[in-house]
């Protein structure tokens, strides 16, 4: 199935759980060997297949990343993306190029002054 934004939330926890069970599945793992390689409870495995609510959200990441599915969780929610204008302000801040070392300025051999004055 398919997630959307019109199904409860309790429709979209039980179908994320049921994928995780699947991804497991898949690796012929039981929940007590996942379980142990997340570093999570047992528990906290069978909440997050269930679609529990009292899962957290730490818990779900570690069982993601022992199944090897952590990678994916970028597209769950994209980074913000960059407007024009603050992408012009980012590159123009960016150096173009080199410059040479600054040395003192030297003073003048004559000073200069106004008009005739000495």
């Amino acid at each position: 199935m398919k997630i959307t934004g019109q199904q409860s939330d309790d429709a979209i926890l039980r179908e994320l759980g049921s994928r995780l069970a699947a991804a497991r599945l898949s690796r012929n793992q039981t929940q007590a060997a996942l379980a142990d390689e997340a570093g999570v409870s047992k528990r906290t495995v069978e909440r997050l297949e269930s679609g529990e609510v009292a899962a957290r959200l730490s818990g779900f990441v570690r069982v993601c990343r022992a199944l090897g599915i952590a990678d994916r969780l970028d597209a769950l929610v994209a980074a913000p993306a960059v407007s024009p204008v603050e992408l012009l302000k980012l590159t123009s801040q960016r150096r173009q190029r080199a410059s040479r070392p600054r040395t003192r300025a030297r003073s003048p051999k004559h000073r200069w002054t106004w008009g005739g004055e000495s």
